[in-house]
């Protein structure tokens, strides 16, 4: 019989409250093994020194060396753990987002009034993400620091768009996104929506982010925004985003009160009204992630005449969505995320 070892966790958090209960809600789950606390950055690097954990979670604001600080110290060393920020939105939001271009693997939000049971409340998804994190082969690649506009493509635009772009992923995603689009030219001639698994307070941060980096604009979802090339619109954490056709306008229809599904946004709800809404002219993308989210997303696309790419498991965080897309052979082609942006062009019209 094959002994598998624990998941080795070190759990770095300036609350004394924090760390008590993170430790306990980790150690109650099979297969995990907090090996230590630690109460500041400093704490932490000497810990991962000391104990080689696989997996950190990581408060961002402590005293001292913070958690961005740990993320770039845990940049030089080869054998880094894995690292699953637990922040509370708000004020933090933009911190989170920071990390996890820095190299995070996941974020779970922290509720913000710690001295009550509503901590206890984020263990199933703690846990969850960082068995998740346990897996992931390569720790997210940093996005360029700096990035000059990037030079015109052969593609002009001339007149209305002939295709939508729709793009799906979860874990890695903040970095895949912020990879794919710093290499978008300026006159990328269609409409962009796109689906991120991230808990709810984040996504603004998120596009104010890719918005800095991206030659075009780039948009958090509102109830009605035109979709038009040289706009990017982002799915507000919490929400279905829809597309919906009138005329000569494509527009985003935001969905306030989904219906239950495993996620929200679910990249399976925008692929499928792409493919109702676009039909052939749809091009589909499924970025890296856990799970199937986008597999019956880009059957409906497929279905449509549509085209379907994903990205291959060499640069891939997680394997798992792109997996389902390949497996289900409803992928058109697949590229390493470098490539992405060189196969896409090539499939527009």
């Amino acid at each position: 019989m094959t002994v598998v070892a624990p998941i080795r966790v070190l759990v770095v958090d300036d609350s004394a409250f924090a760390r008590k209960v993170l430790r306990q809600v980790l150690s109650n789950a099979q297969g995990i093994e907090v090996v230590d606390t630690a109460r500041d950055g400093l704490d932490a690097l000497e810990k991962v020194s000391e104990l080689k954990p696989d997996v950190l979670t990581l408060d961002l604001v402590m005293p001292g060396l913070d958690g961005l600080g740990v993320l770039r110290a845990l940049d030089t060393l080869p054998d880094a753990p894995r690292v699953v920020v637990v922040s509370s939105a708000g004020e933090e939001s933009e911190l989170a987002v920071s990390a996890l271009q820095a190299g995070a693997v996941d974020l779970v939000h922290k509720p913000s009034a710690l001295a009550t049971d509503r901590l206890y409340e984020l263990g199933a998804e703690l846990v969850e993400k960082v068995r998740t994190a346990a897996r992931v082969s390569h720790r997210p690649a940093r996005p360029p620091s700096s990035s000059s506009p990037p030079a015109a493509s052969a593609l002009a635009v001339t007149g209305p768009a002939r295709n939508l772009v729709v793009v799906g992923t979860s874990t890695g995603g903040p970095q895949a996104l912020t990879r794919l689009l710093s290499m978008v030219p300026a006159d990328f001639p269609a409409p962009m929506a796109l689906a991120l698994h991230i808990p709810p307070g984040y996504t603004e941060a998120v596009a104010r982010r890719l918005d800095a980096l991206c030659p075009l604009e780039v948009r958090e979802a509102e109830d009605g925004l035109e979709l038009r090339p040289g706009r990017v619109v982002l799915a507000r954490a919490g929400q279905h985003l829809k597309i919906e056709r009138h005329g000569a306008l494509t527009l985003g229809r935001v969905d306030r009160h989904p219906v239950q599904m495993p996620h929200h946004p679910s990249v399976d709800v925008l692929f499928e009204s792409a493919a109702h809404t676009w039909g052939k002219d749809t091009v589909g993308l499924v970025l890296t992630g856990m799970g199937d989210d986008g597999r019956e997303g880009s059957r409906a696309i497929r279905a449509a005449g549509g085209t379907i790419l994903t990205e291959s498991e060499s640069s891939c965080v997680v394997y798992g969505m792109p997996r389902a897309v390949d497996e289900a052979g409803l992928a058109t082609a697949s590229a390493p995320l470098d490539g992405m942006m060189a196969l896409l062009l090539a499939q527009l019209r």
